[in-house]
């Protein structure tokens, strides 16, 4: 962890690789912390979105992909087989009986477009893109990319009601629609 509380991944060294876990529904954080207590390396990429729940709203710390997270391992050096059986953790993805790797550069890349340990889900985005809407009272509404300027000031059409309406945000607040 730096000074200001941010958790920076670890690098890998030598003939490490990263993997994925498949953790247990909403486990995604207890899983780390008792991967980490075995001495592994873990990381677990989060994004910050709004959740409605009791007619309220608030932004919250949610992983970047539900129910997965990313682990060093050396397979020659590792006791890997202890993961799956880790509290938390469902499976080590496998093939074979063996850890598959993660491809290289997959992590890397998703560490390299992090901002204050939060995923910028924002990087690649183009004017005409279908994008979801992460933050506020537009959140998980899908809508087109009208405009975007070098502030990070985004427009998004969005389709309500039969009509559609422009709304305003900064563009961390999108991800690319799937």
């Amino acid at each position: 962890m730096s000074k200001a509380g941010v958790r920076i991944p670890p690098a890998t060294r030598g003939n490490e690789r990263w993997f994925l876990v498949h953790t247990r529904a909403k486990s995604e954080h207890k899983a780390e912390h008792h991967l980490q207590a075995q001495g592994f390396k873990t990381y677990l990429p989060r994004i910050r979105k709004t959740v409605r729940h009791a007619r309220r709203m608030t932004t919250v710390e949610a992983p970047a992909f539900p129910r997965y997270l990313f682990i060093i391992l050396d397979l020659g050096r590792d006791r890997w087989s202890s993961v799956s059986s880790t509290v938390g953790v469902s499976s080590l993805i496998c093939c074979n009986d063996r850890p598959v790797p993660v491809p290289t550069g997959i992590v890397e890349t998703i560490i390299r477009q992090s901002n204050d340990d939060l995923v910028r889900l924002d990087a690649n985005l183009m004017v005409g893109e279908k994008v979801r809407v992460l933050l506020g009272p537009f959140a998980d509404l899908v809508g087109s990319l009208e405009r975007l300027d070098d502030a990070g000031r985004v427009r998004v059409l969005l389709e309500l009601m039969g009509t559609v309406v422009p709304i305003a945000t900064h563009r961390s607040a999108l991800a690319p629609a799937a």
